[in-house]
């Protein structure tokens, strides 16, 4: 199972044909006949500012499509992904998905990676009544566009990302709460979502804010905004990230010997290269997760095996969060015995998933009525140059207790 070349623009992959689906343990309905694949049209941004995680969400739709292949397919017809590269343009990614759909006439589509380019894709999805699940369009912009069949397949949108860290600090005893908070974000909805929903939360309760900095994408000098903060001494500082920005930031702000009792960054930490980009900083920085290796959810530890072996590496956030799309689709389609572009399946699709509770390997993921999960994110910290899960506490997913204030860098 060789690793997919990601710099194509379009990537057709059958994880397994129907011989081999044939042999498995646990086969799948006996395929009808003439009825062959089901397509699932996807566009990512395999390059350009989201490649990073777009490459994770892709491995993640991989490895649940080679599963289910292994079980027999979907309704007994085997699984047929089409990878577009969008190149994280939010033009190229509605004209990837009006091809998909008019051209490639695939049966579903799954999401892209970023609210800029889910928005764009999820109109063109609405205009042809597909049902549109995705993993990573968290911004709350998304959920006021009046789309009727998207649905976020993770625990949290980005404004409830920090909802425990938020809890936390506010609890701590009047002479260890944090009195100021410095905030950089990248220019996106998500990255800004997550920093904006703590920083709201944190200001009701009284943590004043002493910065607010947005930057466009194409930032790679954090100099200037590291000396901001640095000039301010805020005792806690949040980043609204994504991966470079995030490691540009951290190596701007150790550079200046900034020394926040807190540092919190989103997307960034939860990748695996995220350790060695940093170097030495990594120690106690803390970042909201959706997803946890040793969760112990439906799948998960099946998720960890088959990445593994697929990628000969370790599952991260991105590729669980592929997954979950995939798991939440495939129970859909076996609960409603259907799986075709027409207009009368694609409403029997949307209608269950706006009534019923599914088991990912995020947990439990239920939607409100504008396609928004009713979960929360954990928050994760490198503890010992570890990932743990420190919040919420007393829960059965906390591996360690949250270290405040943080080590100097």
């Amino acid at each position: 199972m060789a690793r997919v070349l990601n710099g194509l623009a379009i990537i057709t992959i059958v994880s397994l044909g129907l011989a081999a689906c044939a042999k498995t343990d646990e086969p799948g309905a006996a395929p009808q006949p003439g009825q062959g694949p089901v397509k699932i049209g996807i566009s990512l941004p395999l390059t350009g500012d989201f490649s990073e995680p777009g490459k994770g969400i892709q491995e993640g739709y991989q490895v649940w499509a080679d599963r289910v292949n292994a079980k027999g397919g979907l309704l007994g017809r085997p699984v047929e992904l089409i990878f577009r590269d969008d190149a994280s343009d939010p033009n190229r990614v509605s004209s990837d998905y009006e091809s998909l759909i008019t051209q490639d006439k695939v049966n579903l589509v799954f999401g892209p990676f970023s609210s800029r380019l889910v928005i764009p894709a999820a109109k063109v999805a609405e205009s042809y009544d597909m049902l549109f699940v995705e993993p990573a369009g968290a911004a709350k912009e998304v959920f006021e566009q009046g789309f009727t069949r998207l649905f976020y397949a993770a625990p949290a949108i980005a404004d409830d990302h920090y909802d425990y860290l938020a809890d936390y600090l506010v609890k701590l005893p009047a002479d260890q709460r944090p009195k100021t908070a410095a905030y950089a974000s990248l220019d996106d909805p998500f990255a800004q979502g997550t920093a904006y929903g703590l920083r709201d939360k944190l200001a009701a309760a009284g943590i004043e804010t002493v910065v607010d900095e947005v930057y466009p994408p194409e930032t790679t000098d954090f100099s200037p905004i590291a000396a901001k903060i640095a000039a301010a001494k805020p005792d806690i500082v949040v980043g609204g990230t994504q991966f470079e920005d995030s490691v540009g930031l951290v190596r701007a702000l150790q550079e200046l010997k900034v020394q926040p009792k807190l540092a919190a960054f989103s997307t960034g930490p939860t990748l695996s290269e995220f350790p060695d980009a940093v170097k030495g900083a990594v120690e106690h920085i803390v970042s909201p997760v959706g997803w946890s290796a040793r969760s112990g959810f439906t799948g998960n530890d099946e998720l960890v095996k088959r990445y593994q072996e697929m990628f000969d590496g370790e599952a991260n956030e991105d590729a669980a969060n592929g997954y979950t799309v995939g798991q939440v689709v495939e129970a859909a389609v076996n609960a409603v015995k259907c799986v075709e572009p027409a207009k009368e399946c694609q409403d029997k699709l949307t209608a269950h998933l706006r009534q019923a509770t599914f088991d990912t390997v995020v947990g439990p993921l239920s939607f409100d009525d504008k396609g928004r999960p009713e979960q929360a994110h954990m928050i994760q910290q490198y503890v010992d140059g570890k990932v743990e899960i420190v919040l919420p506490e007393g829960s059965e997913a906390q591996t360690t207790e949250l270290v405040y204030p943080k080590k100097q860098w």
